[in-house]
């Protein structure tokens, strides 16, 4: 039996973490600054021979001579090094230093970008508000509430190969999804509901939060419905009712704000939050529990489950061997009507060459503005054939 005292314990722990400006919100507000949709950035990395604003923070150990990073691919060439806001453009020799064939960027003395040492991404215990006690024991991990680690990071576009990916491939899904690809094919109006954590109200994309900064870029979700009315010309709405510190207990019982809104397109992007406590079969049955009830009262309705991305590996709060049995939970419920996006297992073929502080937004269980840029490339791909 699942332990409703825990699972509550664990959405206010999480929902703590947040921002008073977000904890409540419905909807991550998109930002009066100017933010233009590229649909190149849209293009799945995974099929690309470019890798646009790959992220990286760049460390330097206590035995490194230099900062240095490395990147998910070994480049052909270096396009651009930027900070992450993309306002400052690098200098390569002066503020970075790539050799070919290798994966691997430093920093030379003098460079003008920013470099941290793991110490640096630490504070030590009981000194942050919240506790994010490291599993090593050495402290906590650097808690950033809004833009801290964007502040830290930098953005690399690169040329590669274009076979370098040889992780998983998330498929087109109009077979599972046809009624959604038939509205978009004909141009009609498709509504698309999100019902998730503090993942889906947009955290700690630079354009999310009352303070955004540049770029600008809206969450995932945003990006998303924007790519799909770019590739189909027709009108995309999408309402947002996900809640940070959420999990799959809160979204059954508010499951009635996604049939109100009269859905097309179902998106559950839960289980972040779950894994503090909640087993996967505990979360597989909720979840199957939301689609019943939205199928009882909309049987047109199609949905997209999502796997959700891995969180810092170093945090002990959660189980982190729930997350492979939840994506496979997730996939045994889908079929026709029901797809699954596998932010998982692109999350884990990543960690073989990155960092948790290279894809993090706030140091423990957010994405960046890269992480955002991948879940809305997984979703698209699902209904947008390559």
């Amino acid at each position: 039996m699942e332990d409703p005292f825990m699972s509550r314990r664990m959405l206010l722990v999480i929902l703590a973490l947040l921002p008073l400006s977000s904890r409540f919100a419905a909807k991550a507000e998109e930002p009066s600054h100017a933010w233009r949709f590229d649909p190149a950035l849209m293009e799945p990395f995974w099929l690309s021979d470019t890798m646009r604003g790959e992220t990286v923070l760049f460390v330097k150990g206590n035995d490194d001579d230099r900062p240095r990073a490395t990147l998910l691919f070994v480049p052909t060439k270096i396009l651009a090094v930027t900070s992450s806001s993309g306002e400052t453009t690098y200098t390569e020799g002066k503020d970075y230093v790539w050799r070919p064939g290798t994966r691997r960027i430093e920093l030379p003395p003098g460079s003008r970008i920013v470099f941290k040492t793991p110490q640096e991404l630490r504070r030590p215990a009981g000194s942050q508000r919240h506790r994010l006690t490291h599993r090593d024991g050495n402290g906590e991990i650097l808690f950033g509430a809004l833009h801290e680690y964007h502040a830290m990071q930098t953005a690399v576009t690169y040329a590669h190969r274009p076979d370098a990916w040889t992780g998983p491939r998330p498929a087109f899904a109009g077979k599972q999804l046809p009624r959604t690809l038939a509205k978009l094919r004909a141009k009609k109006p498709l509504c698309i509901v999100l019902h998730g954590d503090s993942i889906s109200t947009g955290c700690n994309a630079s354009g999310w939060s009352s303070e955004p900064l540049p770029p600008y870029q809206p969450p995932f979700q945003e990006l998303f419905a924007r790519n799909l009315e770019a590739a189909y010309g027709g009108k995309v709405a999408l309402k947002n009712i996900s809640l940070g510190g959420a999990d799959t207990r809160w979204g059954l019982s508010t499951i009635s704000q996604v049939i109100e809104a009269e859905p097309d397109l179902v998106i559950l992007a839960f289980g972040m939050n779950d894994s503090a406590s909640r087993r996967p079969a505990d979360f597989q049955a909720l979840t199957r529990q939301m689609t019943d009830a939205v199928r009882k009262a909309r049987p047109q309705a199609e949905f997209i489950l999502v796997a959700p991305m891995l969180p810092n590996r170093g945090w002990t709060l959660l189980h982190h061997d729930y997350f492979p049995p939840y994506r496979d939970a997730l996939a045994e419920l889908c079929g026709p009507g029901v797809a699954l996006a596998d932010m998982t297992s692109i999350w884990n073929e990543m960690f073989k060459q990155k960092q948790d502080w290279d894809l993090t937004g706030n140091g423990v269980n957010h994405p960046n503005d890269f992480g955002h840029r991948v879940y809305a490339q997984v979703l698209s791909a699902l209904l947008i054939a390559e």
